[in-house]
């Protein structure tokens, strides 16, 4: 009989999914204590859908976390996981009971939400119209119907009148946003969201959540070196409870560091990550992200490669990084190679091998990848099994740009010149669409995009 663990992640590769055979660092229970709301369900079932080893403990967890909420839907997929996974598991046994019985009490707790508005809106109080729409919205919600939710948070806006409902309106779209995976759409709700310095401690509590936010959804649009600026800035000052319906303390200083390290060249990790006396509250639980950054910075590059391999597998099951590890490693790898060779003109491919050989691909197929790519300037000689770095000579180099700066200096001389024989001749220039030399029947003369008019 076929092992049901091998044939659910047969589908599951064959899908597409991401399957990791190795065992994670961390502790499950103890990962999932750093989250609150709906993120906790959407990383298990992760977790249970690509760990081998975690496979059946996270999806018991993701059915007893669907239970304890409202989303019947979310409830009959992972059951579907975990019946195909572990048919044999106690938990494996769909319970139809509950599922109707939370049907039946979301469908009534609709219509009394959506009666109540009816009734606020009647009475035109704004804050009871704004109560009434963010308790619909938050049922919604909670039951999975995420565009209802949204759009019942926005129709909250119209209505708010301090700057903490402004705050909670921004937060609750953003959120939703987040879930829908509409990383476009998170930028406008959290420009929304900034006061003015009117309310300064409105602000700083909201400023991690905001910062979170914001990098989630710029690492969701690969746009890593502003994603990292943004976690890089996050306040430690602020209790987790604040953000963590997105991501916790550690998520922060991972996601921070390793963009960074993906994106920055020594100086600014050293400025902008050691240095940085905020950045480094949240690296404290995270020790190896400061080692790995550290590593680089003082040119031991294969010792910063060998730290984030060991914690490969844990970032590969991150509900946000993982369709983006493999990018980031390779840019930091690419990162490592290209400082690795530049204090030297010629390397032997053994060399480079033993420094950053990788099981999975050969140094010098990844050598080749990043000379098409413009990634890296050398040249590999097969024969000699050598890597001969192409130099620039400053001297030629200075001498291009002296050329390029005479040969502007030349253009703007003539025009200077071609200006003041016109204004000598008492002729006067005149912008026109016109393109061409033509002359017209009033005399004026027409050239490019200007016109001489005779005096």
């Amino acid at each position: 009989m076929a092992d049901p663990l091998l044939e659910f992640f047969t589908q599951m590769d064959i899908q597409g999914g991401v399957v990791v055979q190795d065992s994670p660092k961390f502790d499950l229970d103890l990962y999932i204590q750093n989250y609150r709301g709906r993120t906790r369900f959407d990383r298990l079932l992760l977790i249970g859908r690509s760990s081998v080893k975690l496979c059946v403990e996270a999806l018991r967890a993701a059915l007893a976390e669907a239970k304890r909420g409202r989303d019947t839907q979310r409830y009959r997929d992972v059951f579907e996981y975990l019946r195909v996974a572990a048919p044999n598991d106690p938990d494996a046994v769909f319970d139809k009971k509950w599922v109707d019985r939370q049907d039946v009490a979301n469908h009534e707790e609709t219509q009394r939400l959506l009666t109540e508005l009816k009734g606020y809106k009647n009475n035109l109080v704004k804050e009871s119209i704004r109560m009434g729409n963010e308790d619909l919205a938050k049922h919604y919600e909670a039951i999975g119907d995420l565009n209802a939710a949204s759009e019942h948070y926005s129709k909250m806006r119209p209505d708010v009148s301090t700057a903490k409902h402004v705050i909670d309106v921004g937060k609750h779209l953003v959120r939703v946003a987040i879930q829908r995976r509409e990383w476009s759409m998170v930028a406008p709700h959290l420009v929304k969201m900034t006061l003015g310095g009117q309310y300064p401690e409105e602000e700083r509590n909201a400023q991690p959540f905001i910062r979170a936010a914001s990098g989630i959804a710029l690492l969701g649009q690969e746009k890593y070196w502003e994603a990292a600026l943004s976690f890089l800035d996050a306040d430690p000052n602020v209790p987790p409870k604040a953000y963590n319906e997105l991501a916790s303390r550690n998520d922060i200083a991972v996601y921070g560091g390793l963009l960074a390290l993906a994106t920055m060249d020594r100086k600014q990790l050293q400025s902008m990550v050691l240095e940085n006396q905020n950045f480094r509250v949240f690296l404290e639980p995270e020790p190896h992200i400061r080692r790995a950054v550290t590593m680089f910075v003082n040119g031991r590059y294969s010792a910063c490669i060998e730290i984030l391999e060991g914690y490969r597998t844990d970032y590969l099951l991150d509900i946000y990084l993982q369709k983006h590890v493999s990018k980031i490693y390779a840019k930091i790898r690419s990162k490592c190679v290209v400082q690795y060779l530049i204090p030297f003109s010629c390397v032997s491919l053994d060399t480079l091998e033993k420094a950053f050989g990788s099981p999975e691909r050969p140094i010098e197929e990844e050598l080749a990848v990043m000379i098409e790519e413009g990634v890296l300037e050398a040249r590999i000689d097969g024969i000699e099994r050598l890597v001969n770095t192409v130099k620039i000579d400053p001297r030629a180099q200075m001498q291009a740009s002296a050329l390029v700066s005479a040969e502007n200096y030349e253009k703007q001389a003539i025009e200077r010149l071609r200006r003041m024989a016109i204004a000598a001749a008492d002729l006067e220039l005149m912008p026109t669409k016109k393109q061409g030399l033509h002359l017209p029947l009033g005399g004026d003369i027409s050239f490019g995009d200007q016109e001489i008019v005779m005096g």
